[in-house]
């Protein structure tokens, strides 16, 4: 799992489900009318939440040509280099966390996919009851061109990919690095956040349901990687002891030698032998003769056997 994936293999990979989902969402570009529809239920639905009027915040910036350009500028240039420059850099510093990241934000896109199919949303900006103006035509630079742009399907506001994609790349940051400033990450969602708004792209739902959408693909691609590593930690064991003799036998051979060295003894036995000196002379001398002998079974039987040996011995004596 440590590996590091093919560079060809991911680059088109990568390249097929970003191309997928752009075309994805011009082919399935809803109707005008479900889209506005849907823009007053979310921003009535916002008001009934008591969530802050996105109007109020673009207000505090308006008149400021030099801050609205900046967040036209971010909201812009900085989603997709951030992202793919932070796969990068996983891919040749942390292949499994890359790994991750990459089956992340793939689970992530397809599920917004499927949320802008059943919902197609107009944005802020083209929606009259929100008061808010579009900062990108108004101040530029812009990436959309007008409401009917062919390029582009500017009715999929929900759920937000700029605030999803951003949080990813938050979390990847803090998980790959250990310094205490990694949790300052987390500024990049939240401006994020306030650029989509400001810019008059998206709602405050919008957001929302991105960072929800992120948590079932974590948790998701989570749950398929430790089964992945609990496969793998499986297999390495299997090949572990299969590379290594098996110790069973070896242990039950040297329990039937120990138990045949516990079951030796060593018996004393009289002989009657020539006496050195005179050769017609007996005499009696000990003599050690090892024995194996079953402890268990038959120590009876050779003790008495030991002391038939010796009064055999002793008989010879007398007669003598």
């Amino acid at each position: 799992m440590n590996a590091r994936p093919r560079p060809v293999r991911e680059l088109l990979l990568v390249a097929v489900l970003f191309l997928a989902y752009k075309l994805g969402r011009l082919a399935v570009a809803g109707d005008l009318s479900s889209a506005y529809a849907n823009a007053v239920h979310v921003w009535d639905l916002e008001r009934a939440l008591r969530l802050p009027s996105e109007a109020a915040l673009q207000r505090l910036v308006i008149g400021d040509d030099g801050v609205v350009r900046a967040a036209n500028l971010y909201y812009a240039c900085v989603h997709f280099p951030a992202t793919a420059a932070v796969l990068l850099w996983t891919y040749l510093r942390r292949p499994a966390l890359y790994r991750w990241a990459r089956t992340t934000l793939a689970l992530l896109t397809a599920a917004a996919f499927l949320v802008q199919v059943l919902v197609p949303l107009s944005p802020p900006r083209f929606l009259s009851l929100t008061g808010m103006v579009d900062t990108g035509h108004a101040v530029g630079p812009t990436v959309y061109g007008s409401s009917t742009d062919a390029f582009a399907n500017q009715y999929a506001a929900m759920p937000s990919l700029h605030v999803g994609w951003a949080a990813a790349v938050a979390i990847v940051l803090i998980v790959a690095t250990r310094s205490r400033w990694r949790w300052l990450w987390l500024l990049h969602p939240l401006l994020t956040l306030a650029v989509v708004v400001v810019t008059a792209n998206h709602y405050w739902l919008d957001g929302i349901v991105a960072l929800a959408l992120l948590a079932l693909a974590c948790a998701a691609s989570g749950s398929y990687y430790r089964r992945g590593a609990e496969h793998d930690e499986q297999y390495a064991d299997a090949g572990r002891r299969q590379d290594e003799p098996d110790a069973r036998p070896r242990k039950r051979a040297t329990a039937t030698a120990g138990r045949g060295r516990r079951d030796a003894a060593v018996v004393a036995a009289d002989r009657v032998l020539p006496d050195e000196a005179d050769p017609h002379r007996h005499v009696l001398r000990p003599v050690r003769r090892r024995t194996v002998v079953d402890t268990r079974d038959d120590r009876a039987r050779d003790r008495e056997a030991v002391d038939v040996a010796v009064l055999g011995g002793q008989g010879q004596l007398d007669r003598e």
